[in-house]
């Protein structure tokens, strides 16, 4: 027999194979096909993993890690990591329970995974696990937590991840296994969006992250401020100037009204207006008087003067004479 029968696509075609499709190709015509599927007015989410780690924070790698300890998952991950970091998720949605993509191989392969919403029971028992630990919306998202809160929300059993046995995986692609490539790329998927949205984790699960974080500042804020005789203790001061409020201890205690000013009740004394007629009096009064006083200042600056005219023509007379 001739081995050598042309290139590999002709080798496909002549024994009954599928011809070989690039990658490239591959993506380009299942990303038309799912936006299709998806319909008009919506748009595709693909995943696009960029340097060579998949996921690079707290909740993506802690997602990755947790599946990847499934026995049953080992054999199909090496291709579920290559599916996904070379693009073939061509849509990837996250909502409460229920994970949706579209992944491109030899056809566009529809993908639904759903996750059992965490009990109630356990949320309620996880946010007391982390009291006075999570104080802040921002750092839960970026994962700067104590080593027992990371402890508390990773735990197999009883933390965020799903166990294997809440997880139900579902792909259309003709391999028969529990979890096939494109199913494993799918799971990689979730862990590279988590890098980007966080929160996406605790929507999946039906809980909200600001619970976890609410709970946490009230029990702590409850133990600073607590005291055994029910006054007022020296951090609920600091909080009552923290916040610009007061915390009273018990509903008896009234609160301190700021002092106010007293009106005063000194009458001011009014100055009474003068009749008219009086006042016109007192102004003319007062202005001949001084008239009079210019006049006689003018008399007595002009006297010496005409005293001296009058002398010189005395003398003039005399000497004529």
């Amino acid at each position: 027999m001739n081995w050598r029968r042309g290139s590999s696509r002709s080798y496909g075609r002549d024994y009954g194979y599928p011809e070989y499709v690039p990658v490239g190709v591959r993506r380009i015509q299942g990303i038309a096909k799912a936006q299709k599927k998806i319909g008009k007015g919506k748009s595709l989410q693909p995943v696009t993993i960029t340097g060579t780690k998949i996921a690079t924070t707290f909740w993506g790698k802690g997602w990755c890690k947790h599946f990847e300890t499934y026995s049953d998952f080992s054999n199909r991950l090496p291709r579920g990591r290559t599916y996904a970091r070379n693009g073939s998720i061509a849509h990837l949605e996250i909502n409460s329970g229920q994970i949706s993509a579209f992944v491109c191989g030899s056809d566009l392969y529809t993908i639904e995974i759903e996750i059992t919403p965490l009990p109630p029971k356990v949320w309620k028992q996880l946010c007391e696990n982390c009291t006075a630990s999570v104080t802040s919306v921002i750092d839960l998202m970026r994962g700067r937590l104590p080593d027992d809160v990371v402890t508390a929300l990773t735990d197999p059993k009883n933390g965020m991840f799903p166990s294997n046995r809440e997880i139900k995986l579902s792909c259309d692609c003709p391999d028969g296994a529990r979890l096939c490539k494109h199913l494993a790329a799918v799971l990689y998927g979730v862990g590279n969006r988590l890098d980007q949205s966080p929160e996406l984790l605790f929507v999946l699960r039906g809980v909200s992250q600001t619970d976890l974080v609410g709970v946490s500042l009230t029990k702590s804020v409850d133990s600073l401020t607590s005291s055994a005789d029910g006054s007022m203790t020296l951090a609920e001061a600091d909080l009552s100037e923290l916040f610009g409020i007061d915390l009273v201890a018990n509903e008896s205690h009234s609160p301190v009204m700021p002092a106010t000013k007293k009106k005063s009740t000194k009458k001011r004394a009014v100055k009474k207006k003068p009749p008219k007629g009086t006042a016109v009096k007192m102004e003319t009064a007062n202005k001949k008087p001084a008239e009079k006083a210019t006049v006689k200042k003018k008399t007595e600056r002009k006297t010496p003067a005409i005293k001296k005219k009058a002398a010189k023509k005395k003398a003039a007379k005399k000497n004529i004479s």
